[in-house]
């Protein structure tokens, strides 16, 4: 299958390079692109797009906003956003997050750290950007930064859980694959698929990066100290 992907970013010339090196790749094909948040909301609907890489700071309507109302469209329940930031260790890093993107990376990753994070996107695995560490995001959540008050309503959720898929949510959270899962809980892949889908579900979260959000504001898990 081939990944539709939309590039929304204020910059012409960015977004033709990104557009070169992706259409360059023979599981790729850039299927529209957007100078603003709102011109991205209507191209990923129209154009059916898969993996959307979202700048964060545009005119008008920004990239959180835009990446808010993708997410909040049942009809796009399968657009992946991917946020670019030119600042990876801010507040935008959790809120892009908390609007529901699949992860972020920097404008300045390397060609094929940007073709493997819209491949990862796209397979519905969280990306987290490796120059970014868990331990980041993790204090951000904790600090309560852009926090939506819904914490004490999603700490309640968790009592629809099972125990073994609050491990596996601790697992995912702890940014895990489903195989390095498994043979931590020495289950099979397929069995922790079953279990993340499941938490997904109870907790509905859009993929793998808001069960780590979820994870961290609900207090299952906590970051660790420096």
């Amino acid at each position: 299958m081939t990944i539709r992907v939309l590039l929304a970013d204020d910059q012409a010339l960015l977004r033709s390079a990104f557009k070169v090196l992706v259409d360059s790749e023979p599981d790729m094909e850039v299927v529209g692109e957007a100078s603003d948040g709102a011109q991205a909301v209507r191209l990923a609907k129209s154009e059916a797009a898969d993996v959307v890489l979202m700048d964060i700071r545009m005119p008008g309507t920004d990239g959180l906003a835009a990446t808010r109302m993708i997410s909040g469209d049942p009809a796009m329940s399968h657009v992946r956003v991917v946020m670019l930031t030119t600042f990876e260790v801010d507040e935008y890093v959790v809120q892009s997050l908390r609007a529901g993107a699949s992860g972020f990376l920097g404008k300045g990753a390397e060609p094929d750290e940007l073709l493997g994070a819209i491949r990862i996107a796209a397979a519905g695995e969280a990306l987290l950007s490796p120059t970014a560490t868990k331990g980041l995001i993790a204090r951000f959540l904790a600090q309560g930064e852009g926090s939506d008050g819904d914490a004490p309503a999603r700490s309640e959720r968790l009592d629809a859980l099972t125990g073994r898929e609050r491990e596996v949510l601790v697992q995912v959270a702890g940014g895990h694959s489903n195989d390095e899962i498994a043979e931590r809980l020495e289950v099979s892949p397929l069995t922790v698929k079953t279990h993340v889908n499941r938490a997904m579900a109870k907790l509905g979260a859009r993929d793998r990066a808001q069960l780590v959000v979820i994870a961290y504001e609900s207090g299952l898990v906590r970051p660790r100290g420096d």
